[in-house]
């Protein structure tokens, strides 16, 4: 058996972490092979420091000392440091302790802990970010509280530890400050961790969108090549900062020039130190480039390179991380910031956008170029572009954290190709659409599909329909195409939120106008009567009808159609008829009384704002006028009629948000629960059991879910027993698993009233399906009539907790008519899941019949929704049947699964993705 001092290294406990402002470092346990770098460190730090550590002057550090500091057992002892550069700039220490402060084992759960910052990389978070780790390696090891003597002059410290959103008992002893921090995190922890995360993520993605400085590594001196190419884009866009270039090829010493750009031949060269690289060289030259960048203290990569391995990418983004850098891609097309304080391009593509309020972000090199052409074809432009490539480091995540605060930024788009993390994306997602629209399209969404090479994501077990289902609910606007992405994006980032659905129509065509009103009503909205105005209607026209459709108090939003006159014959050609388009002049009048109409309703008549959107055919330069002005327009009805109903829906979303409900204190025995599942659970983490039948039911009922007992009937003297007992009428069921609840597979007999109906039921069963023991019949007392419903509630590795919730029977499965909801579930989530599949009408008097009593349906909804918050061992919960009648409803079927549920990502510490 090994040692305290031969116990296996705590790889796990590893983790990149980006600090305060924006720099990456690596947390990791200390080791005895780190001798030296713990001297050089402490050489390195302040005297007094050093005294607020030890409480005395302390000079250096002892042999006897160096060695205690990086010898552990990793369990009673334990010690972490940040590295960057491979150095410590900080190191924290744990020693398990009895109630009496003395040196313990387990079961022990208090640890004394301290920490030392070295000088000048304090005010970074660096302290707060390994209290985190600390915290929860310590959590892992059965400790429950800190303990801590802080001098009272040690003010940042005391900080570190009041800040930290812990419950926390405070008191002042023999000249010191005594903390004592319980280590079980709370909702202010939680929320003081993603607060900081989002300031430094936020942080990280501002410093590689502002570099005041920039090179460009592998930029050729003849026309050619991405490198020069991306050269070309930040001179042609007229960048603020300073511009390099480097090429291996040219004289070390340099300088020279390429492209006009001051060049060198290594980074080490350059005459300052540089923010940003972008990197174009040969694969196999990327880590050699790397750690060059590294060593001169940038700030981030954009890795244009391709045809990186995945090994290969995950060794890169280990070396860039460990020098505090952040690197887009590998594949990656670049990055754009168009503030007119930065204007950087750096992409190969020459063309620098327009200013722009949309934020936009593409893991496609190519769906990036069509995107940033499709937006400047709409006469708008972005706020910032990134497109990550591999998204090896940088994801739609830091994205995310970025536009949540960017003043720049009012909407966001996204094409994404993989989620590396649904669980954190979904979290984020919430918060940035409560502030401004989020729209996303997803690729490789068919089963059988996958990401392409390089962009990894953990395995999920969730279907992709579920997880847009649940981004849906966290207030993300799913499209289904790239084109609808930019629809989409300029009616939200050019007009005001709709608030409602109900739309006014104005056309000059009955035919435009009809069509507009199907679209409108296919897309759920609620159009209004048609406007119509004659063929031949000038700007006046349509100015002042759409200021009568602005007043309406009626109408949410408006849309015009407009389509050029047409002239019975053309001199010359018979019978031949095409539009007149109007004259430059009758465009530009258009526009302007459409623009003057929308402004003077809000400004004039104090009405509030509304959208307004055109669409037109055949009318060239009328696109180009309307953008001009803040107006979208679209070629067809259908195309603008779902990018207002997308509007609609964030609009609606946003009320909703708004009052999300609460979830309910509902009566549960949790710590008999937790009892009964510390006893069934297997402790190891991947080796999960199904509970029986008995244990099941006990689990339920601690939170008051009774299932109806079904009794075995190995023959048909033991059913007929069984009825006796239960009392008829009674259900015939097998419970073998390809037959379970397969009522249409003859697997269930229902209402029998007596002893003779059911020995003849029995014999039918056993004679066509096969003998008892392998169906393994039971019987179960009927329920009172109803709708037959199926719950389930399941633990997914990427996601977390999610119930769902549809009717039982084959049809709902082959339709996929399933509502889904994150848990822990609010009162309104649980009405919404039960009103969101499309066989709900079923529950509420379909076609006369009695309404089902839905309140009680919620309820169990919700007491799943508890069980699986309050214990994350459960993998897996199944309701099937729950029979929901006119009052009440019955549980007729339940299984669960658990397993040891290990270390949860939710509520662990601070850490960028390994990919």
């Amino acid at each position: 058996m090994p040692s305290p001092e031969e116990r296996a290294y705590p790889t796990h406990w590893e983790a990149d972490i980006v600090l305060r402002d924006g720099g990456t470092a690596q947390v990791r346990p200390i080791t005895p092979d780190d001798a030296e770098r713990l001297v050089s460190f402490y050489e390195q730090v302040s005297d007094e420091s050093k005294y607020y550590r030890f409480f005395a002057p302390y000079p250096r550090l002892s042999d006897r000392d160096v060695r205690r500091f990086t010898h552990h057992d990793y369990v009673d002892r334990v010690g972490l440091a940040v590295t960057i550069r491979g150095e410590f700039i900080a190191t924290v220490r744990y020693d398990r302790i009895d109630p009496h402060g003395r040196p313990a084992s387990e079961p022990a759960d208090e640890a004394e802990v301290a920490f030392l910052v070295r000088d000048d990389q304090q005010g970074r978070g660096v302290a707060s970010a390994l209290l985190e780790h600390i915290g929860a390696v310590a959590r892992e090891r059965g400790i429950r509280r800190f303990a801590a003597e802080v001098l009272p002059a040690n003010n940042k410290m005391i900080k570190v530890f009041t800040d930290a959103g812990y419950s926390q008992k405070r008191s002042f002893e023999d000249g010191s400050v005594h903390l004592t921090l319980d280590l079980e995190p709370t909702e202010r922890s939680l929320a003081v961790m993603q607060a900081r995360e989002q300031r430094a993520e936020a942080r990280s993605v501002a410093r590689l969108l502002a570099p005041g400085a920039v090179v460009v590594i592998g930029a050729s001196r003849s026309p050619g090549g991405a490198g020069r190419a991306a050269l070309g884009s930040l001179s042609a866009g007229g960048f603020t900062g300073r511009l390099y270039a480097v090429n291996h090829a040219l004289d070390p010493e340099g300088p020279a020039e390429v492209a006009g750009v001051p060049a060198y031949g290594s980074v080490r060269h350059l005459p300052e130190r540089v923010d940003l690289a972008v990197v174009a060289v040969p694969a196999e030259q990327l880590e050699h480039v790397v750690r060059e960048c590294g060593q001169a203290a940038l700030q981030g990569l954009v890795v244009l390179s391709e045809g990186v391995g995945r090994d290969e990418q995950r060794a890169l983004v280990r070396l860039a991380r460990s020098y505090g850098m952040r690197l887009i891609g590998p594949g990656a097309l670049g990055l754009i910031n168009t503030s007119p304080d930065v204007r950087l391009n750096a992409t190969p593509s020459i063309r620098m956008p327009a200013r722009g309020r949309i934020g936009v972000f593409t893991q496609s090199g190519a769906i990036g170029i069509a995107l940033l052409d499709g937006l400047d074809r709409r006469g708008i432009g972005p706020s910032s572009f990134v497109s990550a490539g591999n998204r090896a480091d940088v994801s739609g995540n830091d994205l995310l954290q970025h536009w949540d605060e960017d003043p720049d930024t009012d909407v966001a788009l996204m094409y994404l190709e993989s989620i590396g993390n649904p669980r954190k994306f979904t979290r984020l997602a919430r918060r940035t659409a409560a502030r401004k629209p989020l729209v996303v399209v997803k690729g490789a969404r068919q089963r059988g599909s996958a990401p392409p090479p390089g962009h990894a994501a953990p395995a999920s077990r969730t279907p992709d329909a579920t997880v847009q289902a649940l981004l849906r609910q966290a207030g993300v606007l799913m499209v289904d195409s790239f084109t609808e992405l930019i629809d989409t994006g300029v009616l939200l980032a050019d007009q005001p939120p709709p608030a409602g659905p109900h739309v006014g129509i104005v056309g000059n065509t009955d035919a435009m106008s009809l069509l507009t009103y199907d679209a409108c009503l296919n897309d759920g909205l609620r159009p209004r009567p048609v406007v119509a105005l004659p063929g031949g209607a000038g700007p006046g026209d349509f100015g002042r009808a759409l200021r009568e459709a602005l007043r309406d108090a009626a109408t949410d939003a408006v849309l015009l159609t407009l389509v050029p006159t047409v002239p019975a014959e053309l001199p010359g050609r018979t019978g031949t008829h095409q539009p007149d388009t109007p004259p430059d002049g009758h465009i530009e009048a258009l526009a302007d009384a459409l623009r003057e109409a929308a402004d003077a309703v809000a400004a004039h008549e104090g009405a509030p704002r509304k959208p307004v959107a055109v669409v037109h055919l055949a009318m060239e330069g009328l696109q180009k006028a309307l953008a001009a002005r803040g107006l979208p327009s679209y070629p067809t009805p259908e195309r603008a009629s779902r990018a207002l109903a997308e509007a609609v829906r964030h609009s609606r979303w946003r009320a909703e948000s708004g009052a999300p409900g609460k979830v309910p204190d509902l009566d549960a025995e949790e710590s008999a629960a937790a009892r009964l599942l510390d006893r069934a659970t297997p402790p190891a983490p991947d080796r999960g059991r199904a509970l029986t039948d008995e244990e099941t039911s006990r689990l339920l009922r601690c939170y008051g879910i009774h299932v109806r007992p079904a009794l075995a009937a190995p023959d048909a003297d033991a059913a007929a027993r069984a009825a006796d007992r239960l009392g008829y009428p009674v259900a015939l069921k097998t419970t073998a698993p390809h037959l379970r609840h397969r009522a249409d597979l003859g697997g269930v007999r229902l209402d029998i009233a007596g002893e003779a109906g059911l020995r003849r039921a029995y014999a039918e069963l056993t004679d066509v399906l096969g003998a008892p023991e392998q169906l393994r019949p039971v019987v179960q007392a009927m329920a009172p009539r109803g709708v037959g419903t199926v719950i389930r509630g399941t633990l997914d590795p990427a996601i977390g907790a999610v119930l769902s919730f549809g009717l039982a029977g084959t049809a709902s499965d082959l339709l996929e008519d399933t509502a889904h909801r994150l848990v822990p579930v609010t009162d309104k989530e649980a009405a919404a899941l039960v009103r969101g599949i499309r066989s709900a009408p079923l529950l509420f008097g379909w076609r006369g019949a009695e309404p089902s009593d839905t309140a009680a349906l919620e309820e169990v909804l919700l007491r799943v929704s508890l069980l699986m918050d309050d214990h994350p061992q459960v993998l897996a919960v199944e309701l099937d049947p729950v029979v929901v009648a006119p009052r009440g409803v019955t549980v007729l079927g339940a299984a669960v699964r658990v397993a040891d549920p290990g270390l949860r990502p939710d509520l662990g510490a601070r850490r960028l993705p390994a990919y």
